[in-house]
């Protein structure tokens, strides 16, 4: 295990944590949409959103990411790997995120919403200046959470022989046969990307806990 094949492994980092921002930060994007779909007052939307989620809680992750970049492939959608990736991650992180959040919505007082409607504010105002702050405040340990889980999810990525961390330990594993030393140090990189978001999060629900007594 030499210099070249750990900056190789730290190249499959880089893509790992690019691919975690991407999916991350789309599929807060998307679980907004889904959480405010599944909380309004529509019932198309809503039961949309929930057959939505159903399917993405419903499936593994692995045969999601497989189905985006070879069943587009067979209706003559062929796209890059880190793309099909990105897609994959993007649609199962929005409905994750989305039912994390829409529980948090509807752990907001329901006097908050009531409250904000005697003062005659519209839905929008209503949501991003009342209900949605306190929502995030609720859901942010579960958000970290999820984001350990994705991070971890990203090694899933070699179904479509997209080059990530998981991956680049595998090559390099069988270039030099020695598994349990590349693959330590693998999980070691893991482990120092996840534990420290972990913490964070198990520390915020205690904080949240507390303010709340």
């Amino acid at each position: 295990m030499g210099k070249d094949e750990f900056v190789f492994l730290l190249v499959g980092l880089k893509w790992t944590v690019v691919l975690s921002a991407v999916g991350f930060v789309c599929g807060c994007l998307g679980g907004l949409a889904v959480a405010l779909a599944r909380t309004s007052d529509i019932k198309v939307l809503n039961k949309a959103t929930a057959a939505y989620i159903g399917v993405f809680q419903g499936t593994p992750l692995l045969m999601q990411l497989f189905v985006v970049y070879y069943g587009l492939a067979l209706v003559g959608f062929k796209i890059d790997a880190w793309i099909a990736v990105a897609i994959g991650l993007t649609l199962h992180a929005s409905a994750y995120l989305g039912e994390i959040w829409r529980g948090s919505i509807e752990a907001v007082p329901r006097g908050q919403t009531e409250a904000a409607k005697a003062l005659s504010l519209k839905y929008a105002s209503r949501m991003r200046d009342v209900i949605l702050p306190q929502a995030l405040r609720i859901s942010l340990p579960a958000t970290i959470g999820f984001l350990v889980q994705l991070i971890k999810g990203t090694s899933l990525a070699s179904i479509v022989g997209f080059t990530e961390l998981t991956r680049a330990g595998n090559m390099i594993s069988n270039q030099i046969f020695q598994p349990l030393t590349v693959f330590a140090i693998v999980g070691l990189l893991y482990f120092l990307m996840c534990c420290p978001l972990t913490i964070f999060g198990a520390h915020l629900e205690r904080r949240f806990a507390a303010s709340t007594r």
